[in-house]
């Protein structure tokens, strides 16, 4: 065991935490940094800040930190439902969105994700993913004080707050960023300079490509750096260079400063890409892991209140290894992208089997963390998160379906991008992907809505609910009319329509939220369970807490009534569908079109 290189200010019962805390923590750190950086004068800079963060954190965020060592499954609990939005698409500013959160409150959100809001750099700054400065706020949004006044408000309703933390890569606009073209050598070291062409195809030739067409390459030439920097994602985005101890030290503050404003969850935006090594796709690589898992033990230091979250929107064979296990702990929380892929599939072919592999696979998933399920996000659906699981040519028929380019599709998508040879991505508002719009059959659009959202409210996780969708927001055709918004995703970032009536998908939500808080078989540690379907277009699984309460979710991804008989999966009796509140016979269980039902077993 290696002491903590600092002494404690004083007696306090603060400082009495903070021992205890390093106690069982600190060794963690060092095990996941050493095999990286070495012995060093790092750990006491490291040390330095955790207690400089610890000591000035509020005492309410204190109290906080305490109350969730005591109850660490605090972000698995049924009653955590998520919403994600832009501030300035909701609320237009942050102290607007301070005047909108009755919206949230009556759809029983707990966990509330506003999209990057720290100050980006001017002009495109990839929908604010381009970091100038992590320590303000878009000016167009507010202030840092106005950020912790939201996050007050936000912890009074009992809603988490989380915030996207761009790990991966600065703004080229970032003050480290400009030292380093000044000449600065100790920022220069903070990116990835490759000097010639010839190490840049050599790199190349291992790499993917995040944006191949409007990005194409991971390079920048940047004279003033004296050659090509490393941009994965755009070339004014400077990936950092974790194999600096100090790049380590200055995000693990950034994070500390911003739990301080009172983050209850960070977001680690685009985390598989953090190291980097020359051979490799340079995702995902073991070294990454290691920071995770140091952020991950520090925070548990000075802040143990903060969850993390994984953004790695990859297969899940790539996703699982970023929660860790018992003994290496790295995020609390990731994205279930196969499923919420899969869920797509399933409504536009027919066929819930490989949404069903999908959740089996998901069962790897160790019992102490949790998944964020989801029906859309600000990003596209990308359609390769399921290969191996779904045949190529089926997934291109997938792609083209919500595209609109198949006879007889409902959807009102539109492609995106891909790499060379692979599948292209969908872009499109739910409401639009399950075929609302002004003249169609919107009560069918609707029925495949609540069926997308009445599954994922249903699978183990945090669900979250993408901005408007409770109001079956349609796609934003004239998004491109914006400036710095050419990007095909805009499509699917409309401004909220407040005028919009609530409606049946509002109220829908609404009856998931409050139902799951009651059913303790939907806390996020007792996983989704495929059970036999007898139609391939009848997605069946199950959620038990252990002999106690069982609860069946039934998904019907087809277009026609159909009554099945789930005597297999559900074992005979009587059951009550919670959501009609009907009586059903196992042997006999009658189902609309697109219809779900959420079943437990009546006494008797």
């Amino acid at each position: 065991m290696s002491a903590f290189p600092l002494a404690l200010p004083d007696d306090s019962v603060l400082s009495r935490r903070l021992s205890a805390r390093i106690g069982r923590h600190w060794q963690r750190v060092l095990d996941a940094l050493r095999p990286l950086y070495g012995e060093g004068s790092w750990e006491r800079d490291l040390a330095t800040r955790l207690l400089s963060a610890a000591m000035a954190r509020p005492s309410d965020l204190c109290d906080l930190d305490v109350a969730r060592e005591m109850a660490p499954d605090w972000f698995q609990r049924p009653e955590m439902v998520g919403y994600c939005t832009y501030i300035d698409r909701f609320g237009g500013t942050l102290a607007g969105t301070r005047a909108r959160l009755d919206a949230l409150s009556c759809l029983g959100v707990t966990y509330f994700h506003p999209l990057p809001l720290l100050k980006p750099r001017e002009g495109d700054s990839d929908g604010g993913f381009a970091v100038a400065d992590f320590r303000q706020v878009d000016p167009k949004l507010g202030t840092i004080d106005d950020l912790r006044a939201l996050a007050s408000d936000l912890r009074a309703r009992g809603i988490s707050l989380c915030l996207d933390i761009v790990c991966n890569h600065t703004a080229d606009s970032h003050e480290w960023a400009v030292a380093a073209k000044a000449g600065d050598t100790r920022f220069r070291d903070f990116y990835h300079v490759v000097e010639s062409a010839g190490q840049v195809a050599a790199l190349e030739a291992h790499l993917g490509q995040v944006f191949p067409q409007t990005a194409p390459g991971n390079f920048t030439l940047v004279p003033e750096m004296g050659g090509h920097v490393w941009t994965t994602f755009y070339p004014f985005q400077w990936d950092l260079n974790y194999a600096n101890p100090a790049v380590f030290i200055e995000m693990m503050d950034v994070l500390l400063y911003l739990a301080n404003q009172g983050a209850e969850v960070f977001r680690l935006d685009s985390a598989p890409f953090l190291w980097k090594r020359a051979g490799t796709d340079c995702r995902g690589l073991p070294e990454t892991h290691q920071v995770v898992r140091a952020w991950r033990a520090a925070l548990a230091i000075a802040a143990p209140a903060v969850a993390l979250k994984a953004e790695a929107i990859v297969g899940l064979a790539e996703v699982l290894p970023f929660l860790g296990d018992a003994d290496r702990p790295e995020c609390h929380l990731a994205y279930n992208n196969t499923a919420m892929t899969a869920l797509w599939a399933a409504l536009a072919t027919g066929d819930t089997r490989p949404l069903s592999t999908c959740l089996t696979q998901a069962l790897a998933k160790p019992p102490g963390a949790g998944w964020l399920t989801y029906v859309r996000c600000h990003d596209d659906i990308i359609w390769g998160a399921l290969k191996g699981v779904i045949p190529d040519e089926t997934l291109a028929w997938i792609s083209d379906f919500y595209a609109g380019a198949v006879p007889g599709s409902f959807a009102d998508g539109q492609a995106f991008q891909a790499e060379p040879g692979a599948v292209r991505s969908t872009n499109g508002m739910a409401a639009s992907l399950a075929g609302m719009r002004d003249g169609a059959d919107n009560d069918a659009a609707l029925a495949r809505l609540r069926l997308l959202y009445g599954v994922t409210f249903a699978l183990d996780g945090i669900p979250a609910i993408y901005m408007g969708d409770e109001r079956a927001l349609t796609n934003d055709p004239d998004y491109a009319s914006e400036s710095d918004h050419d990007d095909g995703r805009w499509l699917h970032r409309p401004r909220m329509d407040w005028t919009r009536p609530e409606g049946s998908i509002h109220a829908a939500i609404a009856r998931f939220a409050g139902l799951r808080r009651d059913h303790p078989a939907l806390h996020a540690a007792n996983p989704a369970r495929p059970l036999p379907s007898p139609d391939p277009g009848l997605l069946v699984f199950e959620r038990s807490k252990g002999a106690g309460e069982r609860l069946v979710c039934l998904g019907w991804f087809k277009d026609q009534a159909m009554i099945a008989d789930l005597g297999a999966a559900l074992g005979g009796g009587i059951w009550y569908d919670l959501l009609d509140g009907t009586d059903v016979t196992a042997q006999s269980v009658a189902l609309a079109p697109w219809g779900l039902r959420w079943l437990v077993k009546k006494d008797g």
